[in-house]
């Protein structure tokens, strides 16, 4: 049987997710987070069906050095660190050289935030429901960080949202954050997140910087509409 990609582009999986999604429509405490970039063409597509916010979490892989994709643990905004401590204990890295990859990594994560929120402040999520968007869920391990730091900002619920996913990876990462994790799809045998597309090429800086513009002014028109 041949394989057959299941998306054409992020957009059109950002398209069909919001189908998942539709108990969050119109709703005034729900916000959506991408885990940029990749991410952010997908929640373009979710809030615009659910007219609800559009902004970044940013989130950055630990990668172990000269196997960087292999991930020790991820770095997420607001200063979050989660670790798959099965790794760590099974490479015996050294404190000095994991110090040096979480320094690195940091300073990428500050980078980001200012190049995407263009000194917007972070939105207030206390009491909302927060819906974190990204491509696909290989491991968990990037989204777990990012739920894990949500969680500690007294969200009133997290929930994980992806066009595709492993149904291990969704598991695990319920183990992780007891938060729910909804895929539009969740292939078996799983392959990669890339196979599940057509086009899989990267999103740029630009692109992010578009797409949230985009969505924010789309909401506040319908906010002014409203008011009117």
């Amino acid at each position: 049987m041949p394989f057959e990609p299941k998306f054409r582009d992020r957009a059109e999986a950002g398209r069909e997710l919001a189908h998942h999604l539709q108990q969050f429509a119109g709703r005034y405490d729900v916000v959506v987070l991408a885990l940029p970039r990749g991410g952010v063409p997908v929640a373009f597509e979710v809030a615009r069906k659910l007219n609800a916010p559009l902004d970044v979490f940013v989130v950055r892989k630990l990668g172990v050095p000269g196997q960087e994709e292999l991930a020790f643990g991820a770095l997420a905004s607001g200063g979050t660190t989660v670790f798959n401590e099965g790794i760590v204990r099974s490479l015996r890295m050294p404190e000095e050289l994991l110090k040096q990859v979480i320094e690195r990594e940091q300073q990428e994560l500050e980078r980001r935030e200012k190049l995407y929120r263009d000194e917007r402040p972070p939105p207030d999520l206390k009491d909302k429901t927060v819906i974190v968007v990204d491509d696909g869920l290989a491991t968990g391990a990037t989204m777990a960080a990012a739920v894990k730091a949500l969680q500690q900002l007294r969200a009133k619920e997290v929930i994980a949202a992806v066009p595709v996913s492993s149904r291990q990876a969704c598991q695990e990462f319920y183990e992780l954050t007891n938060a729910r994790c909804i895929s539009a799809a969740t292939p078996e045998p799983f392959y990669g997140v890339g196979m599940w597309y057509e086009i899989f090429d990267q999103t740029t800086d630009e692109e992010v910087q578009d797409l949230l513009s985009r969505q924010n002014d789309d909401v506040k028109s319908h906010a002014r509409g409203k008011a009117s």
